[in-house]
C-alpha cells in the first residue's frame, strides 16, 4: 500500500519529532514536510497514528493519504488531537 503524510506543525520541535518517527518507521523525506512509503501494512499504520499522537498537540495537522485501499483512497486527519477518516472510491 502507497502511503503519503503531510504534517503542519506548530513547533520545529514536533517538526522534528514526527520525521524522525517516520523515516525509523521507513518513509522517505520527498518534500518539506512530506514523507512517502510503498511498504507499510495496516498494523504498523495503526502503531504509527499512535506514535504520531504521542508527539503533536492539539495545534498540529497531520494527513495521511493511502492508495489503494478496497476501490479508492483514504485520506486519515489528525486536528485538534483527533483522527477523521474518509473514504473516496473509484468509479
Amino acid at each position: 500500500m502507497f502511503v503519503a503524510v503531510v504534517g503542519e506543525f506548530s513547533s520545529e520541535e514536533h517538526r522534528k519529532a514526527v520525521g524522525d518517527l517516520l523515516t525509523q518507521y521507513g518513509f522517505r523525506p520527498m518534500l518539506k514536510d512530506c514523507y512517502e512509503s510503498t511498504s507499510i501494512s495496516e498494523t504498523t499504520l495503526s502503531r504509527l497514528k499512535k506514535d504520531i499522537d504521542r508527539h503533536t498537540d492539539s495545534y498540529d495537522v497531520v494527513r495521511m493519504y493511502q492508495y489503494p485501499v478496497g476501490q479508492g483512497l483514504v485520506i486519515t486527519s489528525l486536528k485538534d488531537k483527533r483522527w477523521r477518516r474518509i473514504k473516496l472510491r473509484g468509479n
